[in-house]
């Protein structure tokens, strides 16, 4: 039985699919809402649009599942199996950090405070995790300064037969000895709790109470130690910068997207004090950034990390996606989760800070593998330009078989992308799936303005080989644009017979033969790669929105009198069909054009009520 026969017996169920080579070893694990809808995807044509899949599927040779009875199980279940297989189609979260926590023992009778550098489900408190082990322990010292709890070990606590070096010289209350009660002890433990949680105004309270009440009761020496630990707690306080009002735990993952290359910066957020940030690196991508945010979540969480009670993200993975989400992070925390897309207030602030940090990250990472002025006088000097291209243009065109065909036009300049210069378009001319054509009418349209944003660049880069390249050069011909250079660049292809082995990345120039083929450490064509993968990253994404759109529109065009206007308006206002379905009769009512006697039939033809 080959795969496709295999597949189409799969259930439209929710579970997990392995998929294998010729050895039986699992290649990929992915989790699905429906079994056969998603596997199905790998077996079209050009597997479902991402490179790495048709790579995946070329070695595929068999396709096993385990049904599971919701996606959150699927979700627990996939990653379960990742962890077992480690397979190479799946996306490893690679962090070179071991993070080191705090790990307050609360269930013994006389808790202390230890550094470890793994999270267990033992009943004990953990605070952090905390990137740098040498302010942790500054952090752990001043803590033991301000509230001595016991440091020995269990053993040696039950076998101490008088106080230890500790309490003389540290002020450790020995409770070995009986020194101090349980009561006692334990009001020491909820201060560094409250520290610890950055509950820094009722720590304050607490210990000023605390201090009143020795004074009055002419405990002048108590109350001379909790006056010195008031006001070391007040001063390291003032040190911890806050980024929120609220005494909130939350991550918020930004990402910056420039090709098949990705910059997460994770900022740690607990008790509204910013206690950390860390940052994560990926290449070789080809998901749209709501994917890749979902399937980041996924591995940084897979972890024994700390989950917070809110994570803010940029990209939406999906309504569907993000209820699994807070599902599966809401059992590991034992709380509820919220996932949340900030549109305004300090939520977006945090995120744009994230955001910030991944830019410089990427842009550091950027300058330290090639020097732009070097790949701009290499590109100058191999395409014989008059001056070095410091403004680029690059075009690619998605469609899968012709169905909503999208271009994207992205603008470089001086080697680093400019995106305030994007521009997107819908395919309005062609019938079918004509690439050629498709790529004419882009540039047809592109090259009708050359002012207000959209001046001539230094050279165009088109994505594709020679057919490309002809169609982009008559439209810019047609348009009295062909004074400006273009180029196409088609990518690497496996040789037959090869064992794995592929083509170099060819540039083809018009009126030339043969294509320049530099070689694979040409700062040159490392360039033009990057602004090749953002221009596809950039219709991908683009092509994405639009079939969802058009899904919704299909659905509500066999509707009588819900014509293009309403469908609109119903796009706009709900943005998916699952919200539309969900919606209210008078959620419905309320929508531009729609009434109550059409919102009644949009109901039942959704949700096929009689």
């Amino acid at each position: 039985m080959d795969l496709k026969e295999k597949v189409a017996s799969f259930p439209k169920r929710p579970g997990v699919y392995l998929i294998r080579d010729g050895e039986g070893e699992v290649l990929y694990v992915g989790k699905a809402k429906s079994l056969r809808t998603r596997v199905r995807s790998y077996l079209r044509d050009g597997g479902d649009g991402r490179p790495h899949i048709r790579l995946l599927m070329a070695r595929a040779r068999d396709i096993d599942y385990i049904i599971t009875t919701t996606e959150k199980e699927a979700l627990i279940l996939e990653n379960s199996l990742i962890k077992k297989h480690h397979p190479r189609y799946n996306v490893e979260l690679r962090d070179d950090k071991t993070y080191l926590s705090l790990r307050l023992s609360a269930k013994e009778k006389f808790p202390k405070l230890t550094l470890v550098r793994r999270i267990k489900n033992d009943g004990a408190e953990y605070f952090g995790p905390y990137s740098s082990a040498g302010k942790l322990r500054e952090t752990v010292d001043l803590l033991h300064k301000l509230f001595p709890l016991r440091q020995c070990s269990d053993r040696e606590f039950t076998s101490r037969t008088r106080p230890c070096l500790y309490h003389t010289t540290r002020g450790c209350p020995a409770p070995c000895m009986e020194l101090i009660d349980q009561a006692g002890y334990g009001a020491l433990v909820d201060e560094i709790r409250l520290f610890l949680r950055g509950r820094k105004q009722k720590l304050i309270e607490r210990l000023k109470s605390e201090m009143k009440r020795a004074a009055e009761d002419e405990r002048f020496e108590e109350a001379a130690t909790l006056r010195d630990r008031l006001l070391a707690v007040e001063t390291t306080l003032l040190k911890q910068k806050a980024v929120t009002h609220k005494p909130v735990d939350r991550d918020a993952i930004g990402v910056v997207r420039e090709g098949a290359e990705a910059q997460f910066v994770v900022l740690v957020i607990r008790s509204g004090v910013l206690i950390d940030s860390r940052a994560y690196y990926f290449k070789n991508l080809d998901e749209d950034d709501g994917e890749i945010v979902s399937e980041f979540i996924r591995r940084y969480y897979r972890e024994n990390r700390i989950v917070p009670g809110e994570i803010v993200i940029g990209s939406d993975p999906g309504e569907e996606e993000r209820e699994v989400l807070e599902q599966w992070l809401a059992e590991k925390r034992e709380k509820k989760v919220n996932i949340i897309l900030p549109k305004r207030g300090e939520r977006l602030e945090l995120l744009q800070m994230a955001c910030e940090n991944g830019e410089k990250l990427l842009a550091e990472r950027r300058r330290s593998k090639v020097g732009y002025e070097t790949a701009l006088e290499e590109l100058r000097q191999r395409l014989s330009l008059p001056a070095p291209p410091r403004r680029m243009e690059c075009y690619d065109i998605s469609n899968i078989q012709g169905k909503n065909p999208v271009g994207s036009m992205v603008t470089f300049l001086d080697g680093f992308p400019d995106k305030e210069h994007y521009r997107r378009f819908k395919i309005k001319t062609v019938e079918g799936a004509d690439d050629f054509a498709m790529m004419r009418e882009v540039l047809l349209r592109r090259f009708a303005r050359d002012s207000g944003g959209w001046e001539y660049p230094d050279l165009v880069v088109i994505d594709g080989g020679k057919g490309q390249l002809a169609a982009a050069l008559a439209a810019m011909e047609e348009r009295g644009a062909g004074q400006v250079p273009v180029i196409g660049l088609a990518k690497s292809r496996p040789i037959p017979g090869s064992e794995g082995l592929k083509s170099p990345e060819r540039i083809f120039l018009p009126g030339r033969m043969n294509p320049l083929t530099p070689s694979k450490n040409s700062s040159a064509i490392f360039l033009l790669q990057r602004i090749r993968d953002e221009a596809h990253r950039f219709a991908i994404e683009f092509y994405r929105k639009s079939h969802r759109k058009e899904a919704v529109s299909s659905a509500l065009e066999k509707i009588p009198g819900v014509g293009p206007q309403k469908r609109k308006s119903l796009i706009a206002r709900f943005g998916s069909l699952k919200k539309v379905k969900g919606a209210t009769h008078d959620e419905l009512s309320n929508a531009e054009g729609i009434g109550p006697t059409l919102a009644l039939e949009i109901l039942k033809h959704l949700n096929n009520v009689g």
